[in-house]
């Protein structure tokens, strides 16, 4: 994973196929439901803090002699 926002979302594609599998037993059924829940914690989270970033840079934007996208946007 290459830690950009198209990274997560392949990630969570990835697990929701795991999840869709019909050949896991109930044990490996249930591990793959909570490594889920843990996955979307951390997804929340990172999804939480663009949207802050994004925020900030739209008001950013609003100041005529600063254009430049913060480093974590880039």
């Amino acid at each position: 994973m290459k830690n950009t926002l198209t990274d997560l979302n392949n990630h969570l594609f990835a697990q929701m196929e795991r999840l869709s599998e019909e050949s896991l037993n109930p044990e490996q059924l249930a591990f793959e439901a909570e490594r889920s829940k843990s996955l979307t914690i951390i997804a929340r989270t990172i999804v939480d803090n663009a949207r802050l970033v994004l925020d900030a840079q739209t008001r950013i934007n609003d100041i005529p002699e600063r254009k430049e996208l913060p480093a974590i946007l880039k």
